[in-house]
């Protein structure tokens, strides 16, 4: 649902990607670093079309249990690992991009790496089931749609990394807001998995397409959503 086409993106010079396999033990996330470079994850999409490379950029670069790194992406109506998407109908994907300087790569910038190599030897806060909280800097929306209800946007503020190694989108409580900014942490913050109706997530240039109208309206969404 994020999809976008990169534009100049150099398809014949993509590099590699790698695609590890772990035990699910070796697969939690213990420790996020938040991209802030802009840098996008490349994938085919073979649904859309066979001659193209869509980019999604990434929220974030996690390390997991096993030591391996793996860029983080929202992705339908959850976060996913790079490695996870490996079918080409529905996301394959192809290789990092740098798209300031129209450049693809394949490894985890060394800067991330140190970040989480310090963060992964930092001991979780004792009777915390919140391990690490990072802002998103992606400008993702939940889009929540209750029973007989038209879709909603939400943007969210944040995600908390969870003892069980799952991340969750923190969205505002419009209610509860008691001071702009809302930032990472504020009380007026819950779970999006607690909002009725949690259907996907998109970046901010989907859901500004959205809620200009057009063929991407909100309304004309939900009618294909209840379908």
């Amino acid at each position: 649902m994020a999809a976008r086409n990169p534009g100049k993106t150099p398809t014949a010079q993509i590099l590699p990607f790698p695609s590890p396999r772990s035990p699910e033990a070796g697969r939690r996330i213990v420790a996020l670093s938040p991209e802030f470079q802009g840098y996008c994850l490349l994938y085919a999409h073979h649904a859309l079309s066979t001659d193209k490379l869509y980019a999604i950029r990434i929220l974030c670069w996690a390390r997991q249990a096993d030591g391996r790194d793996v860029a983080m992406v929202p992705w339908l109506n959850g976060v996913a690992r790079c490695t996870e998407l490996n079918d080409a109908q529905s996301g394959l994907a192809q290789g990092y991009f740098d798209p300031l300087n129209e450049r693809p790569f394949n490894a985890i910038p060394a800067h991330q790496r140190i970040t989480l190599d310090s963060l992964a030897e930092q001991p979780p806060q004792p009777g915390s089931g919140v391990i690490q909280e990072i802002p998103d800097l992606i400008g993702s929306h939940a889009a929540l749609m209750a029973d007989n209800s038209e879709l909603r946007l939400e943007p969210v503020v944040s995600w908390q990394l969870l003892a069980d190694g799952s991340l969750q989108a923190m969205l505002a409580d419009s209610a509860k807001i008691t001071q702009q900014p809302v930032l990472p942490g504020d009380p007026c913050l819950y779970a999006a998995s607690e909002a009725c109706g949690l259907r996907y997530y998109f970046q901010y240039h989907i859901a500004n397409q959205i809620k200009s109208g057009g063929a991407l309206s909100a309304r004309a969404l939900s009618t294909l959503i209840k379908h």
